[in-house]
Parts: structure tokens; sequence; C-alpha cells
């Protein structure tokens, strides 16, 4: 595939970033032994997820003190991960606190800032009005300087007439409120592209480019996009404080900013189940902000114009086009790429239908399209093995932290609620009757009930960030039921809506069925 976009130069394009094989998606857009080498790295993390949870039965079975004792170091492992992970949620739970009583405004106003321009990028496809209506009154509420903001609304031709015709409504209604309003029409079908937010938001942005950017002589690098789903509710010292990241950010251009997910606009209509997954979502990006080094751009995310031109924008052809532009910018620039996270909120939807069981069969799709990230790792592997531009170390442990982790999303859920018993199950007399076997789930019992303190600490920081309770509900159902009695579905949950997920995503990819773009439905109920 060539990465050259239609109206731009390849010139502009970092070196590596003119491969013909920048821009792979899956193995089928490779030939030869890169697309074999793809193939097998598409197969890897079923492999390792599935490979990992047979050996724990067969070893239950053919070995089971060897078992038991890797259920007690794992139990032991798994403790000390979660106060690992406790530790930095306190603390980013501490700097969003902080972030949100800072005067953003203040701060910037002790920099040159006047240059800086902000490109919001909100793409829709059938959601509602009231959803874009939404996002957009809490643009109108930002504080900020309205000649620095350029709006564009990215509507898919495939959703048909209606929804172009609310896109261009909109657009006239708000324009006041703008330094300039665009609304863009991505066709349906081009060669090259598959359905979803990549291709829509990459159109948009070569429109905004050439109608919004090029015609007001505004420079790529003053330029800051925020590409948000459709959702997106900015609070309003939002961009003050994007801003101000990107201009005492270090070689800024070089980096992406990534704000925390709050999943509270419609978090008190929602059932408990969709709550806790909500909220769990929420608490692992708040802990990825503590390991900046891992942390890997998700959803609506800030990224300089400059470095999004020079990689022809995001890729057309993928579901997780979140993700993948983080390691484009990361594979073109050599390694020298990163994350800058932002302790300071946005919020989106909670997932919600009409009746439970259609919000559980919602939150299933969306929680495998987030798994279905798994489609990076071969991307990320192969270009390791290819660009020798990247520090030999760095390749090492980026890829091995990449794995490690789609291995524990698919895994760990299953291992806590397989291991304790498995071996008694499968291991026979004569390790039934052994100590060990009377041991093992005493001491499994009671290093996961420790482990468990941990929810404890989540729960009291999902009290203490959930907005406002609207005066329709019950006080004492809200503290009792929505707040306390909702976190002992997380054992339930982290399976449900985790591991088993994250395996058929991983299946998925191993046996060639690629997913197409899943839209998450948007139900405003009130």
């Amino acid at each position: 595939m060539n990465t050259e976009h239609a109206h731009g130069s390849k010139d502009h394009l970092l070196e590596y970033a003119k491969r013909e094989d920048f821009h792979s998606g899956r193995a089928s857009d490779l030939s030869g032994r890169d697309r074999v080498l793809y193939r097998a790295l598409e197969i890897l993390p079923a492999v390792l997820s599935w490979g990992s949870l047979l050996a724990t039965v067969a070893l239950s079975y053919f070995a089971p003190v060897v078992a038991a004792y890797f259920i007690i170091a794992f139990d032991l492992y798994w403790l000390i991960k979660t106060t690992y992970l406790v530790a930095h949620h306190i603390h980013n739970w501490k700097r969003i606190k902080h972030g949100m009583t800072v005067d953003w405004g203040e701060m910037l106003s002790q920099l040159k800032h006047e240059h800086v321009q902000h490109l919001i990028i909100l793409p829709y496809y059938k959601e509602p009005e009231e959803v874009l209506r939404a996002s957009l009154d809490s643009l109108v509420a930002a504080k900020y300087d309205r000649s620095k903001l350029l709006l564009v609304l990215a509507a898919e031709v495939r959703a048909g007439a209606e929804q172009t015709e609310l896109g261009e409504r909109l657009a006239a209604e708000y324009a006041p409120h703008f330094a300039a309003t665009l609304v863009t029409k991505h066709p349906a079908d081009l060669p090259g592209e598959a359905a979803g937010k990549g291709s829509n938001i990459s159109w948009a942005a070569e429109r905004a480019r050439v109608e919004l950017l090029d015609v007001r002589g505004i420079a790529y690098e003053d330029v800051i996009v925020s590409a948000f789903d459709v959702d997106t509710v900015v609070y309003e010292r939002y961009f003050q404080c994007l801003a101000w990241h990107f201009l005492t950010t270090e070689d800024r251009h070089k980096a992406s900013y990534q704000p925390v997910p709050f999943y509270y606009n419609n978090i008190w209509d929602a059932p408990a189940f969709s709550r806790v997954v909500a909220s769990s979502g929420t608490f692992w990006q708040m802990i990825q902000q503590e390991r900046p080094e891992k942390l890997v751009t998700f959803s609506s995310h800030g990224v300089s114009f400059k470095a999004l031109y020079e990689v022809g924008y995001w890729q057309r052809n993928m579901v997780s086009e979140d993700s993948r532009i983080f390691w484009n910018l990361f594979v073109a620039n050599g390694g020298n790429y990163r994350v800058i996270p932002i302790a300071y909120p946005i919020s989106m939807d909670a997932n919600l239908a009409r009746t439970n069981w259609q919000t559980g069969v919602n939150i299933y799709k969306q929680q495998r399209r987030w798994s279905w990230g798994v489609e990076n790792l071969p991307y990320v592997l192969y270009h390791f093995m290819r660009n020798k531009s990247i520090p030999l170390r760095k390749r090492i442990s980026v890829g091995l932290t990449q794995m490690e982790g789609y291995w524990s999303l698919a895994t760990n859920p299953l291992f806590i609620l397989l291991l304790g018993w498995l071996p008694l199950v499968l291991g026979g007399k004569d390790f039934n009757s052994s100590i060990l076997s009377y041991n093992l789930p005493i001491i499994t019992r009671n290093l996961m009930t420790i482990a468990m303190a941990g929810l404890i600490v989540s729960a009291i920081i999902s009290v203490s960030l959930l907005p406002q309770v609207p005066t329709r509900l019950s006080k004492k159902a809200s503290f009792w039921v929505l707040r306390l009695f909702q976190w002992i579905l997380v054992p339930i949950t982290i399976v449900i809506f985790g591991a088993i997920p994250g395996l058929d995503a991983q299946m998925r990819l191993a046996l060639g069925r690629y997913m197409g773009f899943w839209v998450t439905p948007k139900d405003k109920r009130a």
C-alpha cells in the first residue's frame, strides 16, 4: 500500500514512513516472506494465551504438585502486581484532583501561546442529535479563545443524506462560537480503506488542511489536533491544559497528549455491571498515566498536526486507529516518540441500551473491539524487526511489554478464577491426600483476599470522582446500590468483559477472521 496521501507529498513524510509496508493492516497487505512473517505474528498472541491456559490444565492433571506451586507463585505475583497498580492508581487520583483545581488559563498566560490553534475533529455516524449537541455544548462552554478553535464535523456518506444534513445544520448553528467550522463528507468504499473512525478522521484531517489551515495560512506546527469520539464532553479548562502541556513539552511534535477518559456522561442511568466496566476502563487509564513508558494513545487524544501529516494521518485500514497512530509515529521516528499523560479528564458515555441484556451485549462487543487492539502487536513486532534505527534495547523492552499486556488481559482473570481449585479437581487421589492439596485453597484464598483490598481502594476512588447524583434518584439507593454493592461484580466482569473478549479477539486474529469497526450504539436515556 502506498503511504503517500492523495493530496500530500512524499517529501513531507519521514524516511521510514515511505516504506510500502508502513501502513500494513494485516498479513494480506504484504507478499512473499513478509506476508508469512506477519501472519505468524498474528497467530502469536493466541498461541501464548491459549498455550498458558492449556498448559496449566495439563500440569494440574499430569503434575499437580508443580501446578500447585505455580498457582502459589502466581498468587504472590498477583498480590505484588495489585499493590503496584493500586499505588499508581492512588497517585494519579491525587494528580487528577489537583489538575482540576489548577487555573490552567493563568498557567498558559505565562507562556507565549497566541499562535497555538486547536483543530477539533468530531466524527459521527448515526448517533442521535442530542449526543452531538452534548459534545458541541461542552466545546462552547470551554474556557479558551474561540478564535483559536477550528471545528470539523466529520460525516459518513454511508450514513445517509439525513446525517450529512444534520452536520451542516449543527455547523451553521454553532459557527459563531468557533473561528471556523467545516463539515466533511467521507465517501464510502474508497480503495484500501475500511469503514470506521480511522478512515473518516483521516479524510477530515486532509480536508481541514486544504480548506482551513492552508487557506488561513496556519503553520502545521502550531496546530494541535483533538481527535474526539462523538460522545466526548470536555471539561471547561481542557484546551488550556492541553495547550500548556503542548508548549512545555520538549520536542513537542514527537509526542501525543492523552487525557483521562471518564465514562460519566450517563453513569447514573447505566446498570451496575456497565458502571463497573466503565469505571474499570477509567481506572486502567489512570494507572497507565503513571507508567508513561507503557502509555499508548487511546480513544480521544491530542496530537501535533505536523506529526500527523508527516505519516499520512491515521491508518484507513484499521479498527484500532487510536492506538495505531501512536505506533505509526513511534516506528517512523525511530522510537523517538512518546505519550504525554495529562492528569485532566474528559467524559464519555458508559454503555447503555434499552434493556440490560442488550447493554451487556454492547459492552461485550465494545470490549472485544478494544481488545482487537491486539492487531497492533504483529505490526509492532514486524516493524521492530525491520526498523534498525530503533535502539535494540527499546525494541526488546517495548515488544515484551506489549506481549505481556495482551497475554495478561486474556489469561490473568481466568487464572484467578480457575487456579485455586483446578489441581484439586484434576490432580487425582494421591495429590488430594497430600498436605499441599489441603493448604493450597487456604493459601490462595488468603492471598486473593489481601489482593482484593485493592478493590476497596478503587471503590473509594470511584465514589470521589463520580458526578453529582441527579435529584431524581434516591440518595439511599444511589449510595448503597450504585456506589458500593456494584463492586462485588468485579470478579465476574473481568472474566465476561475482560478475558473472554480478549481471547475472542486473539482467536479471530489467529484465524484470519479480521474484525470490522463496530459503532457502539448511544442511548441518552434519562
